[in-house]
């Protein structure tokens, strides 16, 4: 269910500012002081009734609409992707239209969205450094990610692809060098999950590295061994303190005491692509319900008592699994995570960050733009959107 070459594009700014009604030859207006003092503009995390920490699975693969000749999961080819979109590899469009996942516009519109829906943060599907195929842009966009994570004060955790480790003569050798750039550039972050005084380390399978001595010896290379958590149903092939339950209509939390860590696991649908886009047979649709699965599998988290929740998606379009807001069913899966949470927002505030980020895209060098995600980072909506209202009126 899972695919290797994956990635993904980029909507221009003078397509969303005709959208908006705006111009790109509208001239920019005076700058305006962005750091009034008089205030605390430190990000802020919003008050949840339900102490579960959800977590969205991302994924970082997305290159830009004009891409050619590189694979690009918009297309599920290396072909950009057409002006009509005629061949646009889901059943469903982002409210911002296809992004790059590298884009810092779009990456703190998630992040804001995020935060205003009551989610901790990501769990990245993440290839390692091999370089080949297009895992050096996926590592690149991660790195991305991690910085809008650390401004927007959330947490990210890796969810290790070690089927990217098919065909190596050395595998353990290749994870080894993996953990081994996890610790450098990811475990020491602030905003990285911890398990108690571990890193949370996940990983999809394992599928190639399948026994606890090769799991030991990628470790070894680490000054911290990491809380291990695997898919369900494979911790036998590694020592792993726990597992996570991914996309299934029924989740079985039958297990859950048995482990150190057991991560819950919630996904809206799921409506693939791959046959129809030429990339296998495809796997079993489960229909979204208009939102009733979606429901029924947070009801389940909820009674389960775990501490951790993983959404499957964020944003794999491919299969159909995402509840970032699209055209097609809007807000809808944030407005439910934002009752799950029990924080004290609304779909109204949302859109104020989608408003945002037309505006961040139109008008990139106003400093209102800067201050309007100031004010949105610490929580201040109603100062927000001022700066919007004004920039709007461009």
């Amino acid at each position: 269910m899972k695919k290797l070459i994956l990635n993904v594009l980029f909507l221009t700014a003078s397509c969303l500012c005709a959208a908006c009604g705006g111009s790109s030859d509208t001239p920019e207006p005076a700058p305006v002081d962005p750091t009034p003092t008089d205030e605390n503009l430190d990000p802020q995390q919003p008050a949840k009734t339900n102490a579960m920490k959800v977590y969205v699975h991302y994924m970082p693969w997305f290159v830009s609409p004009q891409s050619s000749g590189v694979w690009n999961h918009w297309t599920m080819s290396g072909n950009p992707l057409a002006v009509d979109q005629s061949n646009f590899a889901s059943h469903y469009h982002p409210l911002t239209g296809a992004y790059a996942s590298n884009d810092e516009a779009i990456l703190d519109y998630q992040c804001l969205l995020m935060k205003y829906a009551g989610i901790e943060g990501v769990m990245v599907d993440w290839y390692g450094t091999q370089q080949k195929n297009d895992y050096p842009q996926n590592e690149t966009n991660t790195r991305a990610l991690l910085k809008a994570v650390e401004k927007a004060q959330l947490k990210m955790a890796i969810v290790y692809e070690d089927a990217t480790l098919d065909g190596l003569s050395d595998k353990q050798g290749q994870a080894r060098s993996d953990m081994r750039h996890l610790q450098s550039y990811y475990f020491k972050s602030d905003s990285y999950t911890k398990v108690g005084d571990k890193p949370l380390l996940m990983c999809f399978g394992p599928q190639q590295l399948t026994t606890a001595a090769g799991w030991d010896y990628a470790f070894g290379a680490l000054n911290t061994k990491p809380q291990f958590v695997v898919l369900n149903g494979f911790s036998s092939r590694a020592n792993a303190q726990g597992e996570f339950l991914w996309v299934n209509p029924n989740p079985d939390y039958s297990k859950a005491n048995t482990f150190d860590t057991y991560i819950a696991g919630a996904m809206p649908g799921f409506w693939d692509v791959y046959k129809q886009f030429g990339q296998g047979n495809g796997y079993t649709t489960y229909d979204r319900e208009d939102g009733a699965l979606f429901q029924r599998q947070l009801n389940a988290a909820k009674a389960s008592g775990l501490d951790l929740l993983q959404i499957s998606t964020w944003n794999d379009y491919g299969e159909g699994t995402i509840v970032e807001p699209t055209k097609e069913f809007g807000y809808q899966y944030l407005k439910m995570l934002q009752q799950f949470c029990g924080v004290s927002y609304a779909q109204s505030h949302l859109e104020l960050v989608y408003r945002w980020y037309v505006q961040r895209v139109a008008h990139p060098k106003d400093q209102r733009v800067s201050r309007a995600y100031t004010y949105l980072n610490a929580l201040q909506p109603l100062k927000a959107e001022v700066l919007i209202e004004e920039l709007e009126k461009i």
